[in-house]
């Protein structure tokens, strides 16, 4: 099959290089000429593990193309994928759709033939719809069919998710985009991945249905962590305790400090928009957000009180960045809050994160001191902070960073060491929830 991917982002890019992985003919279109001309040298715009070979190995198979120009990629394609951004509107949190429709609106002025029409960006329920309209308005010649068919790549793991899906989701109740969609997903079918057709609709809200479940789970978990330093538990044996439970899974349950990324805030509160608009609020994702963008800042004041009565003055070593490992993105990362809490106060923060210094500078206080590793963040520090579980934090020498630190103060907010083991060293140690 020949396929368009309109964006050449985190979705965009993944997604077209795994289809090209399958043996379909991928083209990927993005405005930005520095990101493609990037890609043609065979640098990444993203940090993803394993992208960077597959989009090489792909290209050099001429399975992969980029270009700016969309006429040119969309002629002779059996499927056109949007896969552009659909960020949070500032002032009112509905998830900002004219990139999708500008996106549309080409596809359609470029269009050659029938042409099945994906959305691949996660957009609130109705949008397909509107694609639809403006397809047909624009270029009343054409027959297209509109699909819906979001994602669920998890950043760091996304190869993984899209080779070995829980499901694909495909929204269409036309015959011929689905004997196409079963067509470019014929690898993964053969494979006995569940393939779910249902409405359009449906298909739109499932996507935000489940990362709002998810988000629940974490806040839900966070709360219990709270609860469970008051009257003397351990978190973690919490969460086995009820993950265990078939029906509530061992997944998302690990408390911390809150979740951030490109999904879970915008696409929590585009829900909570669409379901304001609908005149059914969902109380319970309301809390959620609530409560989500409470605790990054109380992890900040954690600190705080590990560092003692006087906080002002001393400094804090803070390791990792990013909203999870495995990527170097930045949005919305905990990282930020607490950093910020933490430099209100007049401590002065070093910090050190595998992959996300550069994503880093652009939304983090001019004042923070990158550092080019763990044991450079801790030196002369009076507290080491973790806020992302890195691989490269795991086994870190406690003794050694304990040596080259001004006080000996270990704020665990991942929960990756063991109390015992810290205090055998001599750290004053503080968890979450435990």
């Amino acid at each position: 099959m020949r396929i368009t991917m309109i964006g050449s982002g985190y979705v965009g890019l993944v997604s077209g290089a795994c289809f090209a992985d399958f043996g379909h003919a991928v083209t990927c279109v993005d405005k930005d000429v520095r990101k493609i001309d990037a890609l043609h040298a065979g640098r990444m715009p993203i940090f993803e593990p394993g992208l960077e070979q597959l989009v090489a190995s792909n290209v050099t198979a001429t399975r992969l193309a980029f270009t700016t120009d969309l006429a040119e990629g969309v002629a002779g394609a059996d499927a056109v994928f949007i896969a552009v951004g659909t960020p949070s509107r500032r002032g009112d949190g509905h998830a900002d759709l004219s990139y999708v429709y500008a996106a549309t609106e080409e596809i359609a002025r470029a269009a050659t033939g029938p042409l099945v029409v994906v959305t691949k960006s996660t957009v609130p329920v109705g949008t397909g719809d509107r694609v639809e309209q403006i397809l047909r308005d624009t270029r009343p010649d054409i027959d297209f069919a509109v699909v819906s068919n979001p994602e669920f790549l998890r950043e760091g793991a996304a190869i993984g998710d899209f080779k070995r899906p829980d499901r694909i989701v495909i929204g269409t109740d036309d015959a011929r985009a689905q004997d196409v969609m079963r067509e470019i997903y014929r690898p993964l079918y053969l494979g006995d991945s569940p393939i779910l057709f249902t409405s359009r609709r449906t298909s739109e809200l499932t996507k935000y249905a489940a990362n709002a479940f998810l988000a629940t789970k974490i806040t839900f978990i966070n709360e219990m962590a709270d609860l469970c330093e008051a009257v003397g538990a351990d978190v973690q044996d919490v969460a086995r305790g009820i993950g265990l439970d078939n029906r509530i899974g061992r997944k998302f349950l690990h408390a911390g400090p809150g979740y951030g990324g490109s999904c879970f805030p915008k696409d929590t509160l585009a829900l909570l928009k669409t379901a304001e608009d609908y005149g059914t609020p969902v109380r319970v994702v309301e809390a959620v957000v609530k409560v989500n963008d409470a605790r990054k800042r109380a992890m900040g004041r954690k600190v705080l009180a590990a560092l003692g009565s006087d906080p002002r003055g001393k400094t804090v070593a803070v390791l990792g960045l990013t909203f999870k490992p495995n990527t170097d993105d930045m949005r919305d990362a905990p990282s930020i809050a607490v950093i910020q809490t933490l430099t209100d106060a007049g401590v002065a923060v070093k910090a050190y994160d595998p992959e996300g210094t550069e994503s880093a500078k652009e939304v983090m206080p001019a004042s923070l001191t990158y550092c080019a590793s763990p044991y450079e963040a801790a030196e002369g520090a009076d507290a080491v902070v973790i806020v992302t579980e890195w691989d490269a934090f795991r086994a870190l020498d406690l003794s050694r960073l304990k040596s080259i630190m001004t006080a000996p103060v270990l704020v665990d907010l991942r929960n990756i060491y063991e109390r015992a083991e810290a205090e055998r060293i001599g750290f004053a140690y503080t968890a979450v929830g435990r």
